[in-house]
């Protein structure tokens, strides 16, 4: 086996976006007729009348904007409304019930919409008169045509009108607002709010809704239960922009079998790393309470009874002892310490108050890298927004450099198919369930979230009638089956990664989904829902090291401008060819937005690995398309937003590429001027320019000779000419340096 390598000491270096971005762009598939114009202007005046007729305790107005497909952020409004500016008054986005077709609200003023009304006026005018009531493509692109209108006689300039026709080709209708939000549950709910610039409190105290602060969670979500949930639905359900029921019991029920008996024994804990647990309560008198810190955070005027410490029991004795427990799961990582943080009891507590206790507890735990959150919903997530718990967790990691795994909820009900919350967090890694011989549960609930992305992440062994899990309950011992019990397992490798080996989360993330996913490039949709990315091997050997074939690194870097780029990568050449095949895997935590609904990830980083050819361009391992330059520009080279999403995961902050690994795989050919690979991370924003500033990512590469030949020495060597520092994850020696890091000093 070869060791992983950890290349260091040469910075990617960070350019800008040489594209002038060109003017409007009109949808190539349409014709824009003034017949469609007409109806949207008379759309827009009905909603105009509608907002005129409603009280209401803010000044704007909310629009809903049905897209005529899954539109890029170039292509969304940027003539009606407030212009260019448009996509900072967003406020939501959707898909609608086929999922191909983009539902976003916008708020706007009273006098945007009195302009936008009166730009469509005049672009239909200028239509019907001088090109016979309907603009294609072609004409649109053609300035001897679009010159020779005198456009002032009708109040619009040229570059107006042309954006004002680029906007109506991607527009299907306008509405006040969307009246299927008030199917959802009606009893007490967690309700996020659009943003309309007014304080929460005091916007619904003008409703007559009166909510105490500590029923506020952030600016835009607020707990409010049955009634109050009733009274804003009566008086202003336009308002609502996301509600999910604040169930009173998020069930962590697993499947248990009957409880077995045994002495366990274990050493006093030394410098080991710390998990952190959040879950149901700690038996202090577990054989192991010497590695568990706890901390008891529920209401002490509550009844507590044993059964409320047997989940949270269970779950942090695989953390510190699972391997002794369960031989047959030995992955090499040692004993864990835990700092458990007991946030309910088994069935009487709310998500919203475990939600404001998260935010408490990571906030003063600082020294905790690695979080466990075996809890989760029997409801299940929706598809066109983030739940309140996930967007929380999203938040924390971005702030604060941490990581949760997070189990992907167990199945009560027939009737139940999808994941719960909070295992929609994107962030976060989502670990589901397999049996013992690799295979789904019956208790295994599906992906995706938001429509999009691959949750759970990954699988991991949680028990089943073949083989059970053994923990740790109060007083006794217990077979257990359920997704609580193979996330825990999935926060041990990462916990060694990141506090024993002294990996960034990034790369330790990528290498978990990494070894997870293997050669796998083409995995079906329905292994995606219920597996992730793959089953997680169980030795942690399998994940710091490779085949002897295989010469697999790490680099990692921050992006701060558009494209962040290394183009020396010496990969080792045999007769001038490159007989490989290789795979890269990112990872990424990017700033996110609840309030932009489906549209959740506020940064893009696109990878792009391969060859260098003559032409100094990367020749991409995936032949990806993407961010073409001013030199491609063109219908040859363009990727539709939907092509771009199922393709290649754009917005995804995991990216996964990779050569197809078959046995009549030929040896690549160099080019002449460069003998090196090249990485490019391309950034792109929604909305924020700054947010993909300062991002870190991490990417896992791997290599495989198709000859069988080991050239790992060849390529240390090329490394070091090439200015490298080249790392080897030798476990012993890293083993030896987190000792000597953290062992205590004793002065005479």
């Amino acid at each position: 086996m070869n060791n992983v390598l950890e290349l260091k000491g040469k910075r990617f270096v960070q350019a800008s976006n040489p594209a002038s971005g060109g003017g409007a762009s009109m949808n190539g598939n349409i014709i824009v007729t003034s017949d469609h114009i007409e109806n949207l202007i008379v759309q827009l005046q009905m909603i105009k009348s509608f907002w005129a007729n409603e009280k209401r305790p803010f000044q704007g107005v909310l629009i809903s904007v049905h897209y005529n497909k899954i539109v890029a952020k170039s292509n969304r409004i940027a003539g009606l409304f407030k212009g260019v500016n448009s996509n900072y008054s967003i406020v939501g986005a959707k898909f609608n019930k086929e999922k191909n077709k983009h539902i976003i609200t916008y708020y706007i003023t009273l006098d945007d919409l009195n302009k936008s009304i009166g730009l469509l006026v005049s672009a239909k005018q200028v239509l019907t008169e001088h090109f016979s009531s309907s603009m294609s493509k072609e004409i649109f692109v053609d300035r001897a045509i679009m010159d020779r209108i005198a456009y002032k006689e009708y109040g619009i300039s040229k570059s107006s009108f042309k954006q004002v026709i680029a906007d109506v080709s991607y527009i299907e209708l306008f509405e006040d607002y969307d009246r299927d939000i008030l199917k959802s549950n009606k009893k007490q709910s967690i309700i996020t709010l659009y943003d309309t610039g007014i304080d929460t409190q005091r916007l619904l105290k003008e409703l007559g809704i009166d909510v105490l602060s500590s029923s506020i969670l952030d600016n835009l979500t607020v707990f409010l239960d049955d009634n109050q949930v009733q009274a804003l639905i009566e008086k202003a359900p336009y308002l609502i922009s996301m509600a999910t029921e604040n169930l009173s019991s998020l069930s962590p029920d697993d499947f248990k079998t009957d409880e077995v008996t045994g002495l366990m024994y274990i050493p006093s804990p030394g410098i080991e790393p710390t998990i952190g647990v959040i879950d149901t309560l700690f038996d202090e008198s577990a054989y192991f309470h010497e590695w568990v810190e706890y901390h008891d955070l529920v209401d002490k005027s509550i009844k507590r009874s044993t059964d409320d410490m047997r989940h949270g029991t269970a779950v942090s004795s695989i953390i510190v002892d699972g391997p002794t427990l369960n031989p047959w799961l030995d992955d090499g990582c040692g004993r864990f310490k835990v700092r458990h943080f007991g946030v309910s009891i088994q069935g009487g507590y709310t998500s919203f108050t475990i939600i404001k206790h998260i935010k408490q507890i990571v906030a003063e735990n600082r020294d905790i890298k690695v979080w466990n959150l075996s809890l989760g919903s029997e409801a299940e997530i929706s598809d066109n927004f983030i739940s309140a718990e996930a967007s929380v967790l999203d938040q924390l990691q971005t702030e604060y450099d941490i990581i949760f795994v997070i189990a992907g909820t167990n199945k009560t009900k027939a009737d139940i198919s999808k994941i719960g919350s909070p295992a929609d967090s994107i962030n976060s890694m989502v670990v589901n369930s397999v049996t013992m011989q690799g295979l789904s549960p019956n208790y295994a609930r599906r992906g995706l979230a938001l429509s999009f992305f691959a949750k759970p992440d990954v699988s991991y062994y949680g028990g089943s009638s073949d083989k059970y899990i053994r923990v740790c309950e109060p007083f006794n011992y217990a077979n257990v089956a359920g997704t609580s019990f193979a996330a825990p397992w999935i926060a041990r490798k990462l916990s060694y990664l990141i506090d024993v080996l002294g990996l960034n989360r990034e790369l330790a993330k990528a290498m978990i989904i990494d070894a997870a996913r293997g050669w796998n490039t083409q995995p079906t949709a329905e292994q995606i829902a219920l597996y992730g990315h793959g089953v997680v091997p169980i030795r942690i050997e399998e994940i710091i090291q490779s085949q002897d074939d295989e010469i697999k690194f790490l680099v990692t870097d921050i992006s701060e401008k558009w494209n962040t780029y290394n183009y020396d990568f010496p990969i080792p050449l045999k007769n001038d060819s490159y007989p490989y095949v290789s795979r890269a895997t990112m990872c990424y935590f990017p700033t996110c937005n609840k309030s932009q609904g489906v549209d959740y990830t506020n940064t893009e980083l696109n990878l792009h690995f391969g060859r260098i050819g003559d032409d100094g361009k990367i020749k991409e391992i995936n032949d990806d398309k993407q961010n073409p330059t001013d030199d491609d520009l063109g219908f040859t080279s363009y990727i539709y937003e939907g092509t771009a999403r199922k393709l290649f995961r754009k917005w995804d902050n995991v990216k996964y590429i990779s050569e197809n690994l078959k046995k009549d795989k030929r040896p690549k050919t160099s080019y002449k001027n460069n003998k090196n690979w090249g990485m490019e991370i391309k950034t792109n924003n929604r909305l924020d320019p700054q947010d993909g500033v300062g991002l870190r990512f991490g990417v896992v590469v791997t290599v495989k000779a198709i000859d069988g030949i080991n050239r790992i020495d060849e390529f240390i060597r090329s490394c070091h000419l090439n200015g490298w520092l080249v790392n080897n994850i030798v476990v012993q020696n890293r083993i030896e340096l987190h000792e000597k890091i953290n062992e205590e000093i004793e002065f005479e």
